[in-house]
């Protein structure tokens, strides 16, 4: 089963370690918030890291069907 990237906005406080791992998948928004604007930007693995550095854990997996 693939998985897809994505951010809890809420929980996000906008410090940009997503975007500096990994900018290919993630940006901050107007609101300085991150989004995964092409979660298949880059591997999975590459991905991970960047969900690793996230000092308050709001990107998760979602399983796609």
């Amino acid at each position: 089963m693939a998985r897809k990237v994505y951010v809890d906005q809420e929980e996000c406080i906008g410090c940009g370690a997503c975007v500096d791992s990994c900018p290919d998948v993630f940006r901050l928004t107007e609101d300085n918030v991150a989004e995964a604007y092409n979660p298949e930007g880059a591997s999975e693995e590459e991905i991970q890291e960047a969900i690793d550095s996230c000092p308050t854990e709001c990107i998760h997996w979602e399983d796609e069907e």
